[in-house]
């Protein structure tokens, strides 16, 4: 297939939405130095709504942007089911989760693992994390930054080093104020630019809305009832609820990403609004995506055709780069990017906050304000490299089978980790030495599940679930069979959750 100009106009809006990023950090970086507190949580000065956007952003990487459409193209609806979990599981997280991150005032997530159980159970969640979010940001620049080359004369290593570097530059910069403001500022520009495409695909088709309808229910499209059957070849929506529910746990209370915003707010009423805002969002943005590629079908079934062995994962930049003027393609490229860059700071902001505290403060001390946030930034830096210039030789290798494989052996570790963190809330009974067992035992009998491909199309479903529930099950029988020396966890279980905190952070 021809590539398509990219054009002088798309180039000036790219470099003016890259430099208003830049902008942001360079605007925070007095603030963010200041100490640690502030480059990891802003003092907890954030309104809740700015936050609530930023786990927006946060949780949609460039990759959801350009998949949601296609699988709406391709399939149907049914996924949607996956945004709705995100709402069903707010008023868990309100009532039962987020009390205990704010109460023990926790920089990262998995300081409250080692108030729970042992600092074993701690390094290994931290670790896990940085592992995995260290190939995501190079996941996350390589995607995108093939699906937008594949269809354009764009230069893919320029893209790549592009957004990774201005990337690094102002989370460097602005900390993690700077790095939320720049995800309100991305969020809007993803939901914008969902719109514009929408709007555009309308005006473009002959009957305009009716005729999408039309078309979107005749080829079983939107939802239909085979999506509510266990056995059909429709994607089962319960399943896929279900399986969403337990995913979104992982999201939502055992990752370093997600979980540090939630100290970005004074008190747990302000945070409570931005899980709701957040939620809200989710919500607004699921028919806007799925609208896109039902929409992009309707286009490309009744308008023009797609070229011959077309890749479906580069519809929504396609769409984008023939059928929009020039600037306002560039705009809607570089929402493509600012969903990536928006995944890719927060991963490494969060990164910094776990080695800083989690490793450097925990075991070797804290030195001066000063010095922890210079370590913080260096770690900003480097990680962020390492990153970019993974997605650079995957980009020259031409494969990504090898971090396929990575991604899903570390991924295979978050679920479980989700399922630890819930059996320390819910249970009392669990001790350090059961977590780390049911920890073991539910990531290897996820890997079973996967290569046997156990559930058919809704597995990664299944597996989350089975995941979960497994971690959760073992760790709890583990913890009644071996007997270990009784811990004071006054406070951090649901049975006592207004009680005392017995735990001090842990410094060598």
């Amino acid at each position: 297939m021809a590539t398509i100009g990219f054009g002088f106009w798309n180039w000036i809006a790219l470099i003016l939405y890259l430099l208003v990023m830049l902008g942001i950090g360079a605007y925070f970086t007095k603030r963010a130095g200041k100490d640690t507190d502030s480059f990891f949580k802003a003092s907890g000065r954030l309104p809740s709504w700015v936050v609530g956007f930023s786990i927006y952003a946060t949780t949609l990487s460039a990759i959801t942007f350009m998949s949601t459409p296609e699988k709406a193209y391709l399939t149907d609806w049914s996924y949607i089911a996956g945004n709705i979990a995100i709402v069903a599981i707010i008023p868990l997280l309100i009532h039962f989760y987020v009390p205990f991150f704010k109460k023990l005032n926790i920089t990262s997530a998995y300081e409250y693992l080692e108030a729970r159980f042992n600092p074993a159970v701690r390094v290994m969640g931290s670790v896990l994390f940085i592992l995995f979010h260290l190939g995501r940001v190079a996941i996350v620049i390589y995607l995108p930054t093939l699906a937008i080359t594949a269809v354009s004369d764009i230069n893919p290593y320029l893209v790549a080093s592009l957004v990774g570097i201005l990337c690094i530059i102002y989370t460097f910069l602005g900390g993690f104020e700077g790095v939320v403001w720049s995800d309100f500022i991305q969020g809007v520009i993803l939901l914008g630019g969902a719109l514009v495409i929408i709007i555009m695909g309308v005006i473009h088709i002959d009957g305009g809305l009716g005729t999408v309808v039309n078309e979107a229910v005749s080829n079983h499209k939107l939802i239909s009832a085979d999506n509510w059957k266990m056995n059909a070849a429709a994607a089962a929506i319960p399943i896929i609820f279900l399986g969403s529910i337990f995913n979104n746990l992982q999201q939502y209370t055992a990752s370093q990403d997600v979980v540090q915003r939630y100290q970005a707010s004074e008190s747990l009423k302000e945070t409570s609004h931005s899980i709701w805002t957040n939620g809200i969002l989710a919500l607004i943005s699921a028919p806007l995506f799925y609208g896109m590629g039902t929409v992009l079908y309707v286009f490309y079934a009744t308008h023009t055709a797609l070229p011959k062995d077309f890749n479906t994962s580069s519809i929504v930049p396609y769409f984008i780069l023939t059928e929009m003027p020039p600037f306002v393609a560039g705009l809607l490229i570089a929402a493509i990017f600012a969903a990536a860059q928006s995944t890719i700071s927060s991963s490494l902001n969060s990164i910094a906050a776990c080695f800083s505290v989690d490793i450097k403060q925990r075991f070797f001390g804290i030195k001066s304000d000063t010095t922890e946030v210079r370590i913080a930034r260096v770690t900003t830096v480097v990680t962020g490299l390492i990153g970019m210039l993974i997605s650079l030789y995957l980009i020259a290798a031409n494969s990504n089978d090898v971090w396929d494989l990575f991604l899903l052996i570390t991924g295979l570790f978050g679920v479980p980790i989700a399922g630890i963190f819930a059996v320390g809330i819910f249970t009392k009974r669990t001790h350090g030495v059961g977590v780390i067992i049911g920890i073991l035992v539910a990531v290897i009998v996820s890997y079973f599940l996967q290569g046997q491909g156990i559930g058919g199309a809704g597995s990664p479903f299944y597996i989350s679930i089975i995941a979960f529930l497994t971690a959760f099950i073992v760790a709890y029988i583990a913890s009644l069979i071996i007997p270990t020396p009784k811990k004071d966890i006054s406070g951090l279980t649901i049975f006592d959750k207004h009680g005392a905190i017995t735990y001090v952070r842990k410094t060598k």
